[in-house]
């Protein structure tokens, strides 16, 4: 963890006791803040987790994805047959 440091001399213009003060207050602002970022190790981490979760589920969604396709063909082809019906079903009855 890095850790920043301030100069209070470069508050120009208030009393060194003041400047202190604010370079103190900067300072633990800066640290809880830093504190709460992300780590490359906690990137890792979740990443590692998400591909995990992903293999554990590519089963299950494969699964899914198979009945999606037959529902899919299943709409597209039982329409074209309808429609294939009704167009014979026209030319039929027109001399």
């Amino acid at each position: 963890m890095s850790t920043l440091t301030f100069d209070t001399l470069k508050f120009a213009g208030v009393p060194t006791t003041h400047a202190e003060a604010e370079a103190n207050v900067l300072s633990e602002v800066f640290e809880t803040n830093l504190g709460e970022l992300a780590t490359k190790a906690d990137l890792r981490e979740v990443e590692t987790g998400l591909r995990h979760e992903i293999k554990e589920s590519e089963p299950a969604l494969r699964q899914e994805m198979s009945g999606m396709k037959f529902e899919l063909l299943k709409w597209l082809i039982g329409p074209a047959i309808v429609q294939a019906g009704l167009l014979i079903g026209l030319l039929k009855f027109l001399p």
